[in-house]
Formats: structure tokens, sequence, C-alpha cells
């Protein structure tokens, strides 16, 4: 056979890139949707309705459910995020300070607070402290607490994220600024860190989503019916009518906040791309 016969033969088809990649999206989606069904047709959905989808047991639990224990999650979630905004800004500064002492502090201190639970830190404000200092009151009682042991745990996150935003601005706006005359405090403060900001506010807004989550360790420092947020809400409720529509409740509210905030936080980040492009 020579070389013209073996190029005059028909050459075997395949698939080609572009059809694979359509034939495999094809098997991905056949496969979710038949774990879709095979869960839609296995779940007993009356015993879950019974359960968690008691209208008149989710009615009792309005307006309360918004006016009281919302409003409560929103106020501690706001005040830990504002303390930990304040400390984290703090300790980021320390952490880039030219004194060893300050950088060793901060760095010994987001160590600590980012590997600790966040629990914990709620159990040794709300009994450490007072043991330690007896006679002590925390200004602003169970809201000053919950904001503290937010905070504490924000500020570690926060100084990490700060100290990138704050390296992230070109060095040549710190000599601009000290060129123009500014101290290196003032240029820090009226030139860095505002640009540092409009860099690190997506994973800012971010952290305020966490925050929002960890409120629900309120209950560990012991609340009055009129401080708790929406877990310890709905879970007394749950106990009190032997069903968990509360906390099915008490979730669709956290999703009242979380999903919107995560809708801006993407499109912060969004914009932000298109920023540097």
């Amino acid at each position: 056979m020579t070389a013209t016969d073996t190029q005059l033969q028909p050459r075997k088809k395949g698939l080609t890139r572009r059809q694979k990649r359509s034939l495999s999206r094809g098997v991905q989606y056949a496969v979710f949707v038949a774990a879709v069904i095979a869960f839609a047709v296995s779940a007993d959905w009356g015993r879950l309705k019974n359960q968690f989808a008691q209208a008149d047991i989710a009615d009792q639990m309005f307006p309360d459910v918004i006016t009281l224990a919302l409003k409560n999650t929103v106020l501690y979630t706001l005040s830990g995020f504002v303390v930990g905004l304040v400390l984290g800004m703090v300790i980021a500064l320390m952490r880039l300070s030219s004194v060893g002492p300050y950088r060793w502090f901060a760095g010994v201190y987001i160590e600590i607070f980012r590997g600790l639970p966040a629990l914990l830190i709620f159990i040794f404000i709300g009994v450490a402290v007072p043991l330690a200092f007896p006679g002590t009151e925390i200004i602003g009682g169970t809201y000053g607490k919950v904001a503290l042991a937010l905070g504490l745990v924000a500020a570690a996150y926060m100084a990490e994220t700060i100290r990138a935003g704050i390296q992230a601005v070109p060095k040549g706006q710190m000599e601009a600024a000290r060129s123009l005359g500014f101290s290196p405090a003032r240029a820090m403060v009226s030139i860095i860190i505002p640009q540092a900001f409009r860099i690190i506010l997506p994973p800012l807004t971010n952290e305020l989503v966490l925050l929002f989550k960890d409120s629900s360790l309120v209950l560990f420092l012991g609340v009055t019916l009129e401080e708790r947020e929406l877990s310890k809400y709905g879970r007394d409720l749950a106990s009190t009518t032997a069903n968990s529509t509360p906390i099915l409740v008490a979730g669709l509210c956290y999703l009242l906040v979380t999903i919107p905030l995560g809708f801006v936080v993407r499109r912060m980040e969004a914009k932000a791309q298109e920023a540097v492009k």
C-alpha cells in the first residue's frame, strides 16, 4: 500500500473537544437532576411539615421575632463589628510598626484569637473576667459583653485584612504625601488608610456576615428574655412548643440579612475587579 492509498482512506471521526465538554456537562446535569429527584421522592415531607412548618406556631412568633430577636441580633453584630474594627485598626498599625514589642504583641494577639474558637472567647468574657476582676462590670451589661467578645474575635481577622490593605497601597502615595510636608502619622491617616479601606471594603463586609452568625453564641453569657437573639429565641420557643418550627423561622430571619449582605459583597468585589482592569 502506497502513501497515496493511505491518504485516500477515510479518517476515523471522533468527538471534538467542544462536543466532549457538552457531553460532560450533560452527564453532570443528569446526575444532579437524578440526585434531586431521588431526594424528593425518598424524603418524608409530611413529617418534615409537621415538625418544621406549623403555620400557627410561626404566627405566634411575630412580631417579637423581628422587633426583639432580630433587633438584638443586629445590635450585637454592629456593636461587635465597631469594636473589632477599632481594635483591628490598632493591631494592624502595631503589626506594621517599626517598634519590635508592638509587632510581637500584635502577632501574638492575632495568632491566639484566630486560633481559639469564638465559643471559648464568650466563655472567657462571661466567666473568667468576673473571677479575675471581682466587682468589675463591663459597660453595657450583656450588650457590652457581646460587643467585647465579638470584637476580640473579629479584630484578629480585621487586623490582617487592614494590614494587607495598607500594604497594597502603592508606596509612592506615602512618598508623595511626605514631599508635601505631611508627617508620617498624618499621611497614614489622611492618605493611606482611606485608600486601603476602599480596597478592603468587600472582605470587611464579609466579616460582618460572619459576625452576624457568631452572635448566636450570646446564649453562653446567660441572657434575659429581653436580651435574646434569634438562635436563643428560636430554641426557647422550640422547647416550649415541642416543635422545630421556631428554629426554621429563626434561620429564615438570618437569611433575610445574610443573603442581601452577600449580594452586596459580590457586587463590591465585581466593581473592585473592574476598577483594576
